[in-house]
This record gives C-alpha cells, structure tokens and sequence, in this order.
C-alpha cells in the first residue's frame, strides 16, 4: 500500500536543518503547486523502482568508472533522460512530476533525480550550484569527480570547468581557491531555491504575476527573511490587485533593504497601493 502525507508541509522547512530538507519530496512539493491532485508516492515509487533495479544490476565488484559508465547507460540510454535543449524554457523541465513522466528537464531537475537515485544506492552524489549550469559531484579517494547530467552524465575536466566558469567572473579564469570554493556541495535548500528562482524568471518573461507571486512565497517559506522574494511577491501582489499583501510585503522589503538600487521604485508602487487600499476601506 502507498504510504499517504509523503511529502512535507511548506510551513515545517524553514524550521528544518539542510541536512534533513528532503530534496526529491520537497522538488515534488514545488510540482504539487502546479498540479494539486499529484500522487507524490506514485513518483517515489518509480525512483525508488529505479534505483532497485540499478541495485541488482551493479556488481559490488566494478570500480566507480565502471559504476558511473553502467549508471549512465540505465538512466539516459535504457530510461531515455535527456537535457531538453530544444525547449529549455518549458516549465514542465522544473516539474518534478513532469520530468519523471516525459523525461526530459533540464540540468538541475535531471541532477535532483541522478542525485535520489544515486544515493539510494550508497553512491553519495550531490549538487554543485554552478554558475549557468548545475552539476554534480561524486567524493572518490582522490578528490571528486564532477559529472554533467544535462549531458548524460558525462565527466567534466578541470580545464573544462574552468572554462566554464570565466563567463561569470568578467572573463578571468578563476584561480584554485576561487574553483574549489564553486564546486562545493550545494544544500538541499541552495537547490530547491535555485529551482524556484528559474520557475520565476520562466514566469516573469510571461508576465504571470500569480505563478511568480507563488514561487516567490515557496522561496520565502525556505528563507523567510530573503529579500527579494519579499519585493517579488509584494510588486505581483501589486499587479494582481492584492494591495493588503502588496504593502506588507514591499514595507519589509524596505525596512531590511532601504538603499536598494529599486528602492525608489518600491517606495512607488508602495504609496500606490498603499492609496488604493485607503479608499477601499
């Protein structure tokens, strides 16, 4: 029988350590906004079929090139995973549920499944919030091993990740400290709220103020104090005509960030709103 309430109560998180923040059920909660009558433990149960399969098919013996080669082939070859290149933007790429059905996402939604699989296995993958481009990484004896999952899970060189890095920092190459510092692990929350900033940057491209009002809160029940989801909440509650929320939440933005370089453009939006909500009461 399905176990029922598999996955967290947005109101818990922010009261949850990172080592405890479930990525993959907190990743389905993010779909379960979008599709209410999700069966979160129908998805859990098909990774979890995966990873069983993968289990009995790796040798205890093979090395952890062999592992990876042999993993790689089950997920992007026999299961079909792939990057979406062709529509990057679709927000069913940031869709758990989605990317599990059509198996295609993009390089942060593959990576939170390689990342469960994996580890239901033994094998301790984790995230690297990469500037661009999330990976992940695999400790081994020597060091780590950065693998692509956008790309089928391909390594990815040193001289590569450099590479990669020098359009983020002004085009200088970053030293060994400044690269070891950008291929740390990422927490399940860095991750979860990487994925719901690219749902929001989707969304405000469409002009969705109530999908970019939910992302903006869903960031805020990871991190209460942010920011930015505070102004990015208040402005679409602006837009949607919810001038009580509008005001509240650009008042705290403006009370933790009053020399913002929007600050003046806030300020704007918060005499509006806060007029309108003077005359209808």
């Amino acid at each position: 029988m399905s176990k029922l309430h598999t996955l967290p109560d947005w109101n818990a998180l922010y009261r949850m350590p990172d080592s405890e923040l479930p990525l993959m059920e907190t990743a389905l909660l993010i779909a379960r906004d979008e599709y209410p009558d999700l069966n979160a433990s129908s998805y859990l149960a098909k990774v979890a079929h995966y990873a069983a399969n993968l289990r009995s098919a790796l040798s205890e013996n093979l090395d952890i090139p062999s592992k990876l080669t042999a993993i790689n082939h089950y997920l992007y070859k026999e299961l079909g995973f792939s990057g979406n290149e062709h529509h990057y933007e679709d927000p069913r790429n940031s869709y758990l549920s989605d990317v599990l059905d059509r198996k295609l996402g993009i390089p942060i939604s593959l990576a939170v499944v390689h990342i469960d699989i994996m580890q239901r296995i033994g094998l301790p993958l984790e995230g690297i919030s990469f500037p661009g481009h999330y990976l992940v990484r695999l400790p081994v004896d020597d060091g780590i091993l950065v693998l692509d999952p956008f790309n089928q899970g391909r390594p990815v060189s040193i001289e590569e990740l450099r590479e990669r890095v020098i359009p983020h920092m002004d085009g200088q190459a970053p030293t060994d400290s400044q690269l070891f510092q950008i291929l740390a692990p990422a927490s399940s929350r860095t991750t979860l709220m990487r994925m719901l900033r690219n749902l929001q940057a989707i969304y405000q491209q469409k002009d969705d103020h109530e999908r970019i009002a939910r992302c903006a809160d869903r960031q805020l029940k990871l991190m209460p104090d942010l920011p930015e989801p505070l102004r990015d909440r208040g402005l679409s509650y602006a837009a949607l005509g919810y001038s009580k929320g509008a005001v509240q939440d650009l008042t705290r933005y403006l009370h933790l960030r009053p020399d913002a370089d929007d600050a003046d453009t806030v300020r704007q939006q918060l005499i509006e709103n806060s007029g309108i909500k003077t005359r209808l009461n």
